[in-house]
């Protein structure tokens, strides 16, 4: 049953103005202003899973994990809830993002099924087209090149400065590289793929660097597992949007790019097999879907 939307919006707003527990921020804090609806929620690691609309000069509408610092929220907050909030930016914060000044716009109808959330995204099964794209050695390949390779590809920038984004992906890709390229059973099965969609600043050579500074000094060290790679706008483009990527330039910091998060897996057929939507996998997960790939592909 709705409950009357003004007057639970004031209530919920006015508990959140006494009971916040603000964490603080730079000068550099950006402020956003979120609508959206609960998918679900982890009291424990206080945060919840928001499928918000689009966030005007930041973000594309998609389902994201949200660090929440108000405790007051965990006794309301339920999944189906729609919400209102603020999303506070700052990469200088121990959680360079979180949700402040919630209000609870409208509570779950009980007489409604749950929505099943879909975690695949529309092209799974799908042949991938043959993209071409210039890696950090400055050679021209082709997405076909990966045939017979079970092939995981994500999206990056060099100059992300968010700890949760593109950092992570990198880290998690260079982690990953590494533990492939030790075991015998996968070393040639396997491989990794980081597209940067910023081609204005992102040479072959500054990819380079910039995978070396993540896999270190090790003499395993090289790009045969992970590579990266740019091409031109259009090319870039081109492959962000068959893969849901979205991403533009921030209208308020040019040096900075408002942008998604999407992580692919292509079998050795070349079929995409499962999409990672946000940050919240790990090595290990993606380790699994590799795996999955090679047995689908038989």
């Amino acid at each position: 049953m709705r409950i009357n939307v003004l007057l639970l919006s004031s209530i919920f707003l006015f508990t959140a103005c006494q009971k916040a527990e603000t964490q603080p921020a730079s000068v550099d804090v950006k402020r956003y202003a979120l609508k959206g609806k609960v998918i679900s929620v982890d009291r424990e690691k206080k945060k919840a899973k928001i499928d918000h609309e689009t966030i005007p000069g930041f973000m594309e509408a998609m389902t994201m994990d949200f660090p929440i610092h108000e405790d007051w929220v965990w006794n309301d907050l339920t999944p189906g809830s729609e919400i209102r909030a603020e999303l506070v930016v700052d990469s200088s914060a121990k959680d360079p993002y979180w949700l402040e000044k919630i209000g609870i716009v409208a509570l779950p109808n009980p007489d409604l099924p749950a929505v099943p959330i879909n975690e695949k995204f529309a092209q799974i099964g799908k042949n991938v087209p043959d993209f071409r794209l210039t890696n950090q050695e400055g050679k021209r390949f082709s997405l076909n090149d990966y045939r017979g390779k079970a092939l995981a590809i994500t999206f990056i920038y060099r100059e992300c400065p968010l700890p949760e984004y593109c950092i992570k992906m990198s880290a998690n890709f260079s982690d990953l590289a590494t533990d492939i390229a030790i075991n015998e059973e996968f070393q040639d099965k396997m491989r990794l793929l980081s597209v940067s969609f910023d081609p204005a600043r992102d040479t072959p050579e500054k990819l380079k660097a910039y995978g070396q500074g993540y896999l270190g000094s090790d003499a395993r060290a090289d790009f045969t597992v992970w590579q990266l790679a740019v091409g031109s706008d259009k090319e870039v483009r081109r492959v962000a949007d068959f893969f849901g990527l979205k991403y533009e330039i921030d209208q308020t910091d040019k040096t900075q790019i408002n942008h998604s998060l999407v992580t692919a897996v292509i079998s050795p057929d070349g079929k995409v097999t499962k999409i990672f939507k946000g940050n919240e996998w790990t090595p290990a997960d993606l380790l699994r879907e590799l795996k999955t790939a090679l047995d689908l592909s038989g």
